[in-house]
């Protein structure tokens, strides 16, 4: 979380190459935010407070870059960053059932 912060409180982000900044930036939102729910819930044993925790973390990592020059947030944002959480906590989820199912 204090990475994604620190990240968050950076004027700019921009790489210099063109729609492929603005796409590998999301894709890595997505993938910085899957990342946190799923070393939440292996924290805390559970998919549901680990998803809560990551989706409102995502909403203040919005807000916080709404202060930071160069940045805004969007709700925009938001929801890809979710849909990072859901992805992962879905693939996850689909290897723990296939895991379980081999091991019976």
């Amino acid at each position: 979380m204090a990475v994604i912060f620190f990240l968050s409180a950076q004027p700019s982000l921009d790489s210099g190459l063109g729609d492929w900044d603005l796409i590998l930036r999301k894709l890595a939102h997505m993938a910085e935010f899957g990342l946190l729910a799923l070393l939440w819930w292996r924290a805390l044993g559970s998919p549901g407070p680990a998803v809560t925790i990551a989706l409102v973390y995502a909403a203040s990592d919005e807000w916080h870059q709404s202060f930071v020059d160069g940045r805004h947030g969007t709700p925009t944002d938001w929801v890809i960053d979710a849909a990072g959480v859901a992805l992962a906590v879905a693939f996850a989820a689909l290897r723990l059932r296939a895991s379980r199912a081999q091991s019976r």
